[in-house]
This record gives C-alpha cells, sequence and structure tokens, in this order.
C-alpha cells in the first residue's frame, strides 16, 4: 500500500491500524528551534479523544502521544525544541476488542471500504478496518499539532479553528456563531441554542443503532496574502484534496462553495476598498480566502460533508467473499456521528496544508 505520505515540504508519513499495537506518524521538514513537547500535541489530541461522552465511540483510548525523535534540551536550555531531523510520534492501542468484528470476517458492511479494500489487495483487516478506521486519524491529528507549531513560528496571529455546523437534518443558526461555545458542549457545536436539539436527534439516532452525517467547517485566520501557486499547486485544490483524505468525507467546498453558482457575478464579487498599509480592505468573504489558488489575507473558510458511520446494528443485505448474498449487523463500539470527532482532524489537516505551504513560499520567494 503506497500514498501514506502528505504534504511536499512539510510532509507527514502516518501508520499503523485500528486494531494493530499501536499507531502513529513521521513529520519530516519541520524547522530547528521550534519550541515543541508531547504536553503541545497532546492537547489536540484530547480533544479527538474516543469515549468523551455518549454520543461518540465508547472505546477507551487516553491517546497518550510519544515523540520518539526530532527534538532536543540540554540543562543550558530553557525548554526542548526540534531539531529540524524527523519527528516521530507514537500512539498506542490500548482497548481494541477485535472479537467484536469475528462475525463480518468474510462480509462486506454497505457503505464501507471493506469491498474495495479486498478487490484492490486480496485481503483487508476487517479487526476494526485496519487503515480504513477513523482511528488513523488520530496520527494526523498529532501532526497537525506540529504543524500548528510552525505556523505560529512564523505568523503571530495565524489560528486555526473548526466547528460542526450541521448534523444529520440539524443545522445551526450562524447568527449565533459563538467560537467560545464551541469547547462548551459535546458537539463542538458554535450554536448554544442548537445543542439541546442536537441532543434529543442523536440520541435517536443511537438508540435505533442508525448513525448519520455532518458537515464541518474550518476556519484559518491570519493567513498572510500569497501561499499558494497557479497553476497546480492551489492552495484550495490541495486543502481539499486533504480534506477530502478524511475518513467518510465525501463532499469539499471552499468558501460558499457550491452556493455561488446561485449568486450573480455582482453578488459573488468581493469588493475591495482601501485599506490600512496598503493592503486592501474585502467587503466580503464568498472566495474563502483563496484567489485563483493564493490566499487573499481573509479568513480561510472551508466545509466538508462526512456521510454516515457504516457501522450499524441496523440489518444490510450485502454479499460474502465468496458472492453469497447475506445479511450485515456491526457490533462493537461506533460513533452514531463520526463527523463529531472530526472537527479536530478537520483543523489539523487545514494546518498541515497552511504549515506546507508556508514553507514552500518561504523557499521560493524568501
Amino acid at each position: 500500500m503506497s500514498y501514506n505520505s502528505f504534504g511536499h515540504m512539510f510532509r507527514v508519513t502516518t501508520f499503523g491500524e485500528s486494531h494493530g499495537p499501536a499507531l502513529g506518524c513521521v513529520v519530516d521538514g519541520c524547522p530547528p528551534g521550534i519550541p515543541l513537547t508531547e504536553a503541545d500535541i497532546q492537547t489536540d489530541l484530547d480533544r479527538r479523544r474516543p469515549g468523551q461522552s455518549k454520543f461518540v465511540t465508547q472505546r477507551k483510548e487516553p491517546d497518550r502521544v510519544r515523540i520518539l525523535s526530532g527534538v532536543f534540551q540540554d540543562e543550558r536550555m530553557k525548554q526542548q525544541v526540534t531539531t529540524g531531523t524527523p519527528i516521530a510520534l507514537l500512539i498506542e492501542n490500548v482497548d481494541a476488542r477485535s472479537k467484536d468484528y469475528g462475525e463480518i470476517r468474510d462480509k462486506f458492511r454497505p457503505g464501507h471500504a471493506d469491498y474495495t479494500y479486498w478487490a484492490k489487495y486480496g485481503v483487508r483487516d476487517y479487526k476494526g478496518s485496519g487503515r480504513a478506521s477513523a482511528r488513523e486519524t488520530a496520527a494526523r491529528v498529532a501532526a497537525g499539532a506540529v504543524a500548528r507549531k510552525v505556523l505560529a513560528s512564523l505568523y503571530k496571529s495565524v489560528r486555526v479553528r473548526g466547528a460542526l455546523i450541521q448534523m444529520g437534518t440539524q443545522t445551526i443558526e450562524r447568527k449565533r456563531w459563538d467560537w467560545d461555545e464551541v469547547a462548551n458542549n459535546p458537539f463542538f457545536c458554535p450554536d448554544a441554542k442548537a445543542v439541546g436539539p442536537w441532543t434529543e436527534y442523536l440520541e435517536g439516532v443511537r438508540k435505533k443503532g442508525s448513525s448519520c452525517g455532518a458537515v464541518v467547517e474550518v476556519v484559518a485566520e491570519g493567513i498572510p496574502a500569497g501561499l499558494g501557486a497557479p497553476v497546480y499547486g492551489k492552495l484550495d485544490a490541495e486543502l481539499a484534496s486533504a480534506l477530502m483524505s478524511i475518513n467518510a468525507v465525501k463532499g469539499v467546498e471552499i468558501g460558499d462553495g457550491f452556493a455561488t453558482a446561485a449568486l450573480s457575478g455582482e453578488d459573488n464579487a468581493d469588493e475591495m476598498r482601501k485599506g490600512r498599509r496598503g493592503k486592501p480592505k474585502f467587503l466580503s468573504n464568498h472566495a474563502g480566502g483563496i484567489l485563483g489558488g493564493i490566499s487573499s489575507g481573509q479568513p480561510i473558510v472551508a466545509r466538508f460533508a462526512v456521510k454516515p458511520t457504516s457501522s450499524i446494528l441496523t440489518p444490510r443485505r450485502t454479499v460474502d467473499v465468496d458472492g453469497n448474498e447475506t445479511e450485515v449487523t456491526t457490533k462493537g463500539r461506533h460513533d452514531p456521528c463520526v463527523g463529531i470527532r472530526a472537527v479536530p482532524v478537520g483543523e489539523a489537516m487545514m494546518a498541515l496544508v497552511l504549515a506546507d505551504h508556508a514553507l514552500r513560499h518561504r523557499g521560493q520567494i524568501g
């Protein structure tokens, strides 16, 4: 299996399976001298960690990260810093229950990657789905924490934040958007009044043994104009690719995305006025902070749609490895809405793309 690496100057290779002994990543291209400790990474991993509420998988993984290489500190130094060499990060699996998957060993779950992995490789890890599991994203979040440190070293006011803006049929009221509210509820929801209805809705989904999809929005602020490159290194193209690579993501849009198809040229145009220090002031941000594949200095806005979890208790018709028609239900511990824990994953992928482009920009422009 190739293609487990991501990025160019800031490059990440992830490894490991859902029910293997551990998973992790190697971060290559991180500049030297950047303060980095396990606690810096753990903060982001704790936001993604399973088992924190009844609305996510009850698998109890502490997701404690270990830095195996790429950092240094001695008695002359106030803090541990990166050395410029590869940073290896390891996260052990401690609560896998492989026996839960024995009944689907030879069956393909509808909507899942079971069949396509088997068709391509002739073998599949049915115990927790191996690399097809959303657990793989823990390594991305760990790498994303390193990317955040790189961005912070380059841009003083950079900030990458995400929120869940839709769960199944339930949406938010944008007039009530409050970033501070995101940390106050189990859904990463920015609308305090939506939390009650969302709780009731997902409780119903969970009790039925079903699942629902979601939409996540990620916003990066403090990114200067100039990141990205035409024609095949466009910032929005690589951001879309990064977000689409997240397990269960089926759609990505930048800025107003598909809604721009219904706008007129006048409505869609982000008009500019004279701003401060020779930079323009934009009156709107339909483009999501990217024009011609290059950042404009406005907030970079991306959204992605996450499909319902395929592992559900409701019986579904399928076939087995011999082509026989059968029925499948999935036991074990699964997210009724995998989009909830996708919020920190989306933030991580945004940070990874921006860190890579920031270093590429510095290398090309100086």
